[in-house]
């Protein structure tokens, strides 16, 4: 058996630890209590989401307005999906996540937010009929991860790209099973597929060609709808 040394090193005895999982996650006196949260979190919106037969999560920006083209056809694809029994899951706040909650919402449907706490724009809409709020990204993004049978992007920044590719990935290397993902608007979507095309497909070959096929282009709320109840296999279950 290997012999553990124990001794401590005394030029290092009294250097402050400056790891960043210490820094930023468990900080001095703080350890046993932040992973408690977590495991709150983790519990809370699990519970939530298990409520939910068939679900619909709708990403985008949140600095779309209500009266852009965009939060109008979210919010007019998020009425029809309540309509046809989809619970709509969005990040909780403002743009498209408030457009696709209040959809649902004035559609009579459940309209669920998995809300997180952030200096800027991030607030709770006024829209949702259930809502849970999260501290930390990593566990809302579990949340979001496992919390639909279609997952829909409107146009966004850095965080509908980030929340996209992490569907993308765990389809891809099958730690979830594949379902519809749903990329809306043809004029923001289409130059970023071209660059995957091009650069990642046939210039460095880091992807497949088969990853090209793990999701769809829509430019209109019905060519949505159809392609969405066609390819849920829950909803073909409920229509029987």
């Amino acid at each position: 058996m290997r012999e553990v040394n124990f001794e401590v090193d005394s030029k290092h005895e009294s250097r402050p630890n400056t790891c960043r999982i210490d820094e930023e996650l468990f900080s001095e006196g703080e350890s046993s209590w932040r992973i408690f949260r977590i495991m709150a979190e983790l519990i809370d919106g699990f519970e939530i989401l298990r409520k939910h037969e068939l679900s619909a999560t709708i990403y985008g920006s949140a600095r779309c307005k209500p009266g852009d083209k965009r939060y109008k056809e979210a919010e007019e694809l998020a009425g029809k999906l309540a309509r046809a029994g989809f619970a709509i899951i969005t990040g909780g706040g403002p743009g498209i996540m408030e457009a696709g909650n209040k959809g649902a919402k004035e559609a009579g449907g459940e309209s669920i937010g998995l809300n997180i706490e952030l200096p800027n724009e991030q607030g709770l809409n006024e829209y949702t009929t259930n809502s849970e709020g999260f501290h930390y990204f990593f566990t809302r993004r579990v949340m979001l991860a496992y919390a639909s049978e279609v997952y829909i992007y409107f146009p966004g920044g850095y965080g509908t790209l980030d929340e996209l590719f992490e569907i993308l990935t765990l389809v891809q290397t099958k730690k979830i099973k594949r379902i519809p993902i749903v990329l809306y608007g043809k004029s923001y979507w289409e130059p970023l597929i071209k660059w995957l095309k091009a650069g990642l497909l046939e210039k460095h070959q880091t992807i497949s060609k088969e990853d090209l096929d793990l999701f769809y282009i829509v430019d209109s709320t019905n060519e949505a709808y159809e392609l969405i109840i066609k390819n849920v296999p829950k909803c073909s279950a409920l229509q029987a």
